[in-house]
């Protein structure tokens, strides 16, 4: 029979392999996570200057992977009708590319993307919303024999509503997450950063 471990035991085998980490590898970890404070604190509205980052010559690799990766993770489909957040993202790596003219076109492109994705969302679940309505008007209808009670139903607050609604959503979400994930791609070839 297999010995199951404590998690004690698993906790002293991390912190045993963690001790094990060369000086390179922790240096490399710090500037990784300057790298991805720094842009969290640019999201935040904190002004970073970034032209220790772009100018320096001895600033690591990994300073500007931290920066790109943490922006590129803020730019995805908005929860609710907010977009500044994924707007202050691009305009990071925008001026960590120095305004390049080929992400001004990609960044243009994924602004458009979830401009329509919100518009699209929308949409969707207005004509969701209307044809779970006529169908419980349907099925009232056929319950009591008479057409047109005049009662106001509000198909949202149907179990049966939400989960048509969270089923269509994740199939939207999905197909506009697969093209905002090539946009990302192209971000992250530009900055020789792999996601």
């Amino acid at each position: 029979m297999t010995e199951i471990k404590s998690t004690m035991e698993k906790v002293l085998e991390r912190a045993a392999s963690m001790g094990s980490a060369s000086r390179e590898e922790m240096q490399a970890d710090v500037q990784l996570k300057e790298g991805m404070r720094m842009a969290a604190d640019y999201l935040q509205g904190t002004e970073v200057d970034f032209s220790q980052v772009v100018e320096a010559k001895n600033v690591s690799g990994l300073l500007k992977r931290g920066l790109v990766l943490v922006f590129l993770r803020n730019i995805s489909l908005p929860r609710n009708a907010d977009l500044q957040r994924a707007e202050r993202a691009m305009q990071g790596l925008l001026e960590l590319a120095k305004g390049s003219g080929d992400l001004v076109s990609v960044f243009r492109d994924m602004k458009n993307i979830l401009d329509h994705y919100q518009k699209h969302l929308k949409e969707i679940r207005q004509q969701v919303e209307e044809a779970f309505r006529q169908q419980m008007e349907q099925a009232l209808s056929q319950q009591t024999g008479q057409k047109g009670l005049g009662l106001k139903i509000d198909p949202a607050l149907h179990p049966k509503f939400q989960e048509e609604w969270s089923r269509v959503k994740v199939d939207l979400d999905d197909q506009y997450n697969k093209v905002l994930q090539q946009h990302k791609e192209l971000v992250a070839q530009r900055f020789s950063v792999a996601l």
